[in-house]
């Protein structure tokens, strides 16, 4: 019996995210899994995404059912081992016997053949047992992250950092699916998007978002044609402080602009300013240009770091490449790859970028930066390290720049105030009703 699209097409995609440091969200959506019917890209997201999220509790639970160490089991077969554990207790709707003999045959598939037995009598050791998922109250970081499959490094630095109620509620919101948040790039795409099945309800943050009940977004003409994007509300959020009607004077840059969702946010609230947006990987400049084809940008293949001398903006947006660790329910791969030693190196790259958009900043100019990571290495520490290096600028209070947006009826959130830390926008995954973000803005003298 030939296995089934979802479960072959899963086996693939979380075997290219360990051998190749692919992004499983990419690969859902890439063309070689565009055949998939609408039911089994469904499953197949469902199968990806749940083991990556818990990979470490069920590779916990596959240990004493195995004769050898996870460690040194081929990948093909640690894989098929995770798929089918995943589906015995997370799946309730999947019969137990389909799962374990879909994963034998994912191993022969693989030419793993002779480990088919060995993967047959480990399953069915698995398969009798169940599996308790009420992580009861967290009593310190260790037993946090066993409850909640997080690496124990990064919560115990959550907790530290925000407390461990606050690290238990993003340990809890990187486990569950996100919600899928959208702007409204045109009027009468509401309307649209209702008469294509798609049901709405409002953005917690924001009166241009909305948050998807139900519906394929992907699938509707808004979406194809570029009057609705896919944006976290956090992100939206980020690309606003920017500001809106600059005037035609206002040269704006975005110097790390794919794939472009905030490029098009700044764009769309300046429509006179002219606006660059840079990205430094040919492939992806390539995407960004498709995906602000409409609108008045101009992109720019380049390093932020080299910006062209002589080259000044009123406005520069600043959203660096980052660990991610504000965006694991989207993205949980992140957490399983990365290291406490990949900080610095980040801070470096990171450090380095917002010290060349200071110095390409006119007079009376600001910067925002950006990223959406919880670690302070990427974002307090950044923003101290060049303000020591650069006394002619200074850090503006986010929290008046969001109470100017609340006026304005761009943000609705009830309370500004909860969404800063300090004189920054801060936004936690499972507090906020979005993804992590950190943002600063400064103001040149």
């Amino acid at each position: 019996m030939p296995v089934s699209p979802a479960r072959a097409a899963a086996f693939d995609i979380l075997l290219r995210v360990e051998r190749e440091s692919s992004f499983a969200s990419e690969l859902l959506h890439s063309k070689p899994f565009g055949h998939l019917s609408g039911a089994d890209h469904a499953l197949t997201t469902e199968l990806v995404m749940g083991v990556l999220r818990w990979r470490s509790r069920i590779d916990a639970e596959i240990a004493p059912a195995s004769s050898q160490s996870v460690t040194k089991l081929d990948l093909e077969v640690v894989i098929a081992l995770r798929l089918a554990a995943y589906q015995f207790w997370w799946l309730d709707r999947v019969p137990r016997r389909a799962a374990l003999h879909e994963s034998v045959e994912l191993v022969k598939r693989a030419r793993k053949r002779s480990a088919a037995p060995f993967v047959n009598a480990v399953l069915r050791k698995l398969s009798t047992r169940t599996l308790g998922l009420d992580s009861g109250a967290a009593g310190s970081a260790e037993t946090l992250a066993c409850a909640w499959a997080h690496p124990q490094w990064l919560v115990e630095r959550w907790a530290r950092a925000y407390g461990m109620a606050q690290a238990e509620q993003i340990c809890c919101h990187d486990q569950k699916v996100p919600v899928t948040s959208i702007r409204l790039r045109s009027e009468n795409a509401v309307e649209q998007l209702i008469e294509e099945r798609v049901r709405l309800e409002p953005g917690a943050l924001l009166s241009s978002a909305r948050r998807v009940v139900s519906g394929d977004i992907t699938k509707t003409h808004g979406f194809r044609d570029g009057r609705v994007n896919i944006q976290d509300e956090a992100s939206q959020l980020v690309a606003a402080l920017v500001g809106r009607n600059l005037g035609e004077q206002t040269e704006i840059l975005d110097c790390c602009a794919a794939p472009g969702g905030k490029s098009l946010v700044i764009a769309d609230r300046n429509p006179q300013a002219k606006l660059t947006a840079m990205e430094v990987h040919p492939h992806r400049a390539r995407l960004l240009q498709k995906i602000v084809r409409d609108a008045p940008i101009q992109v720019v293949t380049g390093d932020a770091t080299r910006l062209a001398a002589g080259a000044t903006f009123n406005r520069v947006l600043a959203d660096v490449p980052c660990s991610g660790t504000g965006t694991l329910a989207r993205n949980p791969e992140i957490k399983w790859r990365l290291k406490p030693e990949d900080l610095p190196d980040l801070q470096s790259r990171q450090r380095a970028i917002l010290l060349s958009a200071t110095s390409h900043t006119a007079p009376g100019g600001r910067v925002v930066y950006s990223t959406c990571s919880l670690e302070r290495e990427e974002n307090e520490d950044v923003i101290e390290q060049v303000l020591a290096e650069n006394a002619s600028f200074r850090v503006l209070d986010a929290q008046l720049e969001l109470k100017a947006l609340q006026t304005a009826g761009d943000l609705v959130w009830p309370e500004p105030a909860s969404l800063t830390r300090g004189p920054y926008l801060r936004t936690v995954p499972g507090v906020h009703p979005c993804d992590g973000f950190f943002a600063a803005i400064l103001a040149k003298n």
